[in-house]
């Protein structure tokens, strides 16, 4: 898949390997207000990311440059854009620490259903933003959903991020539910996580 915009970037499948490190690093930068009591710090987070991201399962835009501005992920039955094992985990943090980073990692996990494609992540960089690219990035997801024969893609917003919501609600995602963590969020930083879903093929 790439889908041309020569004013501002191209979206197009994957990223390229040799910005691994650049994706982990942006990844950070969108979700470590959520995961550092249990990632950071920062070093051993990317590292871990770096290592984890899975191309098959991302879309990118890019710059006209090759730079990456943005990424969105998005998790199968059979793959994620994020997925390890504890082993990936103590490879990083060691044993003890790799173990409870895991348990608590795997509260924030949703599985996959049938007809519904999952999202894994969203993120632009923060000197790209306000060009559209989150927008052509969720467009290019729902088309991608759409190709290979899923009913509908779903994304959960936590309650502290306003703006990704509003983003979500313009490009045509309906909240569907919304789950309180209870005391979870002490850890996480959020209180609560609102399920969002967009049809993308008729029934």
């Amino acid at each position: 898949m790439t889908e041309n915009n020569p004013q501002k970037f191209r979206i197009t499948s994957g990223f390229p390997e040799n910005q691994r490190r650049e994706a982990a690093g942006l990844f950070w930068q969108a979700f470590s207000e959520k995961l550092d009591k249990v990632l950071g710090p920062e070093t051993k987070a990317v590292s871990l990311i770096e290592r984890l991201l899975d191309p098959g399962y991302a879309i990118s835009a890019m710059a006209q440059d090759g730079k990456l501005l943005g990424l969105a992920g998005y998790k199968t039955s059979e793959g994620a854009l994020v997925a390890g094992s504890l082993r990936d985990i103590a490879s990083v943090y060691g044993v003890i620490g790799g173990l409870w980073r895991g348990v608590l990692l795997d509260l924030l996990e949703r599985d996959p259903e049938p007809e519904v494609l999952l999202m894994d992540g969203i993120f632009v960089s923060a000197d790209a933003r306000g060009q559209g690219i989150g927008a052509g990035l969720l467009d290019a997801i729902c088309q991608k959903a759409k190709g290979d024969g899923f009913a509908r893609v779903r994304l959960d917003v936590i309650d502290t991020n306003p703006r990704a919501r509003g983003l979500y609600e313009r490009c045509g995602f309906e909240p569907v539910e919304t789950a309180d963590i209870g005391l979870l969020k002490a850890l996480f930083g959020f209180s609560s996580a609102t399920r969002m879903e967009k049809v993308v093929s008729p029934a």
